[in-house]
């Protein structure tokens, strides 16, 4: 075993049990283990972790500890963003897949997908996981995700959305809400069939879904949800 010191900062603490969360302290390593193995045995993902440094000098998750490093350990840096995020949201975070939608952002959210397939689909498609699953987090297959902290789905979009800088690249009410696809102007005769009649003799403008077929329109709803994301993408 080695035995190394643990510099966590601020916003990482929380990863960890209460009696490390004070300040520096010391932490057997298992034989062999690299910066990943410590850092999530320790309870942070990796994916919440950013630059690390040991001895002051700048270190990767795959550095082998030894026996007296001193470990610093700083959050995930905001600047890593992508400038176009995909999501995939897992089966909990089903309000906050509708939200990122609405916000016009790919995410993927299906009730049934397994941890294998999520990370399948998040490796193959480069999608961001969000969860409030730290041990799937911790997958080395999943480089790029975030632990959700909040509990209710507009509190989660205001630190998804503040995580990743999605006010900038936001394009509202441009994605089916129900199955994740592009939506397309459609003209009023088109869907007329599938409009309740007071809609259709009140609204002209109406977009589609070119899977699912779904029929979407400005009506009472579309101010509720504006002031919902306007709220979200507020600045604190």
């Amino acid at each position: 075993m080695a035995t190394a010191v643990f510099h966590f900062d601020e916003v990482l603490k929380r990863f960890l049990s209460k009696p490390r969360r004070g300040g520096p302290f010391e932490y057997d390593c298992a034989r062999a283990a690299t910066l990943k193995n410590a850092i999530e045995a320790l309870g942070v993902p990796h994916t919440e972790t950013g630059a690390l440094t040991v001895n002051g000098q700048p270190a990767t998750l795959q550095r082998a500890v030894r026996e007296g490093d001193v470990v610093q350990v700083f959050p995930w840096d905001p600047s890593r963003a992508p400038r176009q995020p995909a999501f995939l949201a897992d089966a909990h975070l089903g309000g906050l897949a509708r939200f990122l939608r609405m916000l016009g952002f790919d995410t993927l959210h299906e009730n049934a997908l397994s941890d294998e397939e999520i990370r399948r689909l998040a490796r193959e498609e480069d999608r961001i996981v969000l969860t409030r699953d730290r041990e799937l987090l911790k997958c080395a297959d999943i480089t790029r995700g975030a632990f959700v902290r909040e509990l209710k789905a507009e509190a989660q979009l205001r630190e998804v959305a503040a995580r990743y800088g999605l006010a900038q690249m936001a394009r509202p009410f441009t994605r089916c809400l129900a199955c994740n696809l592009v939506l397309a102007a459609a003209d009023r005769r088109e869907v007329l069939d599938r409009l309740p009649e007071s809609v259709s003799r009140l609204h002209d403008s109406f977009v589609r879904c070119p899977g699912c077929l779904r029929v979407y329109w400005r009506g009472s709803h579309y101010a509720r949800m504006q002031a919902a994301l306007g709220r979200a993408l507020a600045p604190s």
